[in-house]
């Protein structure tokens, strides 16, 4: 795992780091060749998130999100989008390539790794499809986390 990875893994919510850290450890295992896993983003602020939300609105760029400030499940720390690096070198969002040769395709392999530990892939939603995404289900609601209490750290408190 490289170490972009392991820091945005360490500011997602403490609920979900080791989780996510198991996740990308496995799929990096299932794939035997020379693709890995980085986590391309996780936590993110707000601010970020706002900025993120006029790209393609205000501000010059590609839409990339339908979420505003505090109606992205990243803003919670309980999201990850992903990349794979081919090589230790070039980032690759292909889904369809099979960098180990199993026949089965590199990113869906991860796909279901995130399945099997109760993350939702951003691939099956029914609009605005969102590949590199994948959130954690029983958090994946905005509303519910916005009316959480926060710790001292700034993440939600879990009940």
């Amino acid at each position: 795992m490289d170490t972009p990875t392991k820091d945005r893994i360490a500011k997602l919510h403490p609920s979900v780091r080791n989780e996510v850290t198991s996740i990308i450890q496995e799929c990096d295992t299932a794939l035997t060749g020379r693709a890995k896993v980085r986590v391309t983003q996780g936590l993110r602020t707000f601010a970020e998130q706002d900025a993120l939300y006029q790209q393609g609105r205000t501000t010059i760029g590609q839409k990339v999100t339908n979420a505003k400030a505090g109606q992205s499940i990243h803003n919670y720390g309980f999201a990850i989008d992903i990349c794979l690096i081919i090589d230790g070198k070039m980032a690759s969002w292909e889904t369809t390539k099979d960098w180990d040769n199993d026949q089965i395709a590199d990113w869906y392999e991860c796909v279901k790794i995130f399945a099997k530990y109760g993350w939702e892939w951003g691939g099956n939603w029914k609009t605005f499809k969102d590949l590199p995404h994948f959130d954690k289900r029983g958090f994946n609601k905005w509303q519910a986390l916005a009316k959480l209490k926060l710790d001292k750290n700034g993440y939600v408190i879990l009940l």
